[in-house]
């Protein structure tokens, strides 16, 4: 019998989730729910200077309305006790060492390193530090921070996504495990969290390659069962350059502020990367089950917010009333479905319904230029059918306009829009009549907010 899988999302809540997060968590929750398996929501806010409680709750609430919801949570700072047994463990097995530079004394390091136009990696010069050095240190109130000593081997593993990786531990720098202060960085209580909570994949960006050669070390120290890692492909702008300084205008609260519909872009970033169409999809369900992390490209994708907004407005344009319904209850949209029907053909954001809304059943101030169109406007009055209205009715009214002035296409059309609805665009005007009522138009037709 084949054990599902359990999969973790691993936000620091010093900051707004973006889309990069948001690709990475939708992976995880997709793979995860297509092979029956369980995925942790997992704070890593061991920062206590960074990490704030109110990104923990955005942070909830930015994944619960793109549809994510985890199997359960829970927080790196409550387990402060499992990071120190492990480190413990570490340090008897002579695995981690005292360094007492200073955060200046590395940098000089690697500048230094830099222009001599070698790899930055720390030299281990605390390694060799005698006893009474140490001691000397020490009593000067220099405390130290702890380094993991890697073995300096060459690692090997399969990849789920990149296929076969090699990298060699001797071209990395040991890794801080745990800060002077005694707080402890990323990489202990990963591996720690992965061990104990039985993490069998861990999906996340092929950024992190390299800290999975260093993960790998730290799970065979502490004898744990490493997980299977994919790694997925980094996301570019959609001219191809770098998408990270770019991301604080890509924050999920910025795209929700945007309305842009959640499904729009879970919809997209699922399939960045694949051979699949970004159609729009109806729900997080129908995506879990095509998911196949094999579909993914190694190559870099890029984001495009064009196609963001054309799926987005696709999304919409199928979208039945029984969907929209509440969400226009709660703009204050009336006109039930038929004005959904009418309306969302012209939608690209959701909010523009009840634009159209107040267009129909709220004064405006019509748009018109009196000095050529205030003849053909009186003829429009003067040919205004009486009600009810239908789409025929509104074809031949605009035929007696046309024969009565010579107008035809735009030059009879635009003036006809511009007056009752104050746009240049919009649904077409045998669709608006009949919403609009007699009344309206006729004191629209005449210059007057109505």
């Amino acid at each position: 019998m084949i054990t599902p899988p359990i999969l973790r999302f691993a936000p620091s809540p010093s900051g707004l989730l973006h889309i990069g997060n948001l690709r990475t968590a939708l992976l995880n929750f997709l793979f995860a729910r297509h092979e029956g398996g369980q995925i942790i929501l997992r704070f890593d806010d061991t920062d206590r200077e960074r990490c704030e409680e109110k990104f923990i709750r955005t942070i909830r609430d930015d994944l619960a309305w793109a549809g994510l919801t985890a199997d359960r949570e829970t927080r790196q700072s409550g387990r402060t006790d499992a990071y120190d047994s492990a480190f413990e463990k570490l340090r008897h097995a002579g695995l981690v060492y005292p360094c007492y530079e200073s955060a200046e004394e590395l940098e000089r390091k690697r500048r230094l390193l830099l222009e001599r136009k070698r790899p930055p990696i720390y030299d281990r010069a605390a390694l060799r530090l005698s006893e009474s050095e140490r001691a000397a240190l020490e009593a000067r109130g220099c405390k130290p921070h702890w380094r993991f000593l890697l073995p300096g081997k060459t690692l090997q593993w399969r990849d789920l996504i990149c296929g076969e990786q090699r990298i060699s531990t001797a071209s990395l720098s040991d890794p801080v495990l745990r800060r002077a202060d005694g707080q402890y960085l990323y990489m202990l209580p990963s591996v720690v969290d992965d061990m104990d909570m039985g993490i069998s994949h861990v999906i996340r960006g092929a950024d992190h390659i390299a800290n999975t050669a260093v993960q790998l070390c730290l799970f065979a120290a502490l004898q744990g069962e490493a997980p299977r890692f994919a790694h997925h492909s980094l996301m570019l702008a959609a001219d191809g350059s770098k998408l990270s300084k770019r991301l604080g205008g890509l924050s999920l609260a910025r795209l929700r502020e945007a309305d842009i519909e959640p499904m729009a872009l879970v919809g997209l970033l699922a399939r960045l990367g694949t051979a699949k169409n970004p159609d729009p999809a109806s729900a997080i369900e129908e995506l879990a089950d095509e998911f196949s992390l094999g579909d993914l490209s190694r190559a870099p994708v890029r984001f495009d917010p064009a196609a963001l907004n054309s799926l987005n407005a696709r999304l919409l344009h199928a979208m039945p009333y029984s969907r929209a319904r509440p969400r226009l209850e709660a703009l204050g949209v009336g006109g039930g479905e038929d004005f959904w029907n009418i309306v969302r053909r012209n939608l690209s954001h959701f909010g523009e319904a009840q634009e159209w809304w107040l267009l129909i059943t709220a004064p405006i101030r019509p748009v018109i230029d009196e000095a050529e169109d205030a003849a053909m406007l009186e003829a429009a009055r003067d040919f205004l059918p009486p009600p009810p209205w239908d789409a025929h009715s509104c074809k031949e009214w605009t035929g007696k306009i046309s024969q009565a002035t010579g107008r035809k296409g735009r030059s009879l059309f635009m003036p006809l829009r511009l007056a009752l609805t104050g746009r240049k665009h919009g649904p077409e005007l045998e669709i608006l009549l009949p919403l609009m009522g007699r009344e309206r138009v006729m004191a629209r037709l005449s210059g007057r907010k109505a």
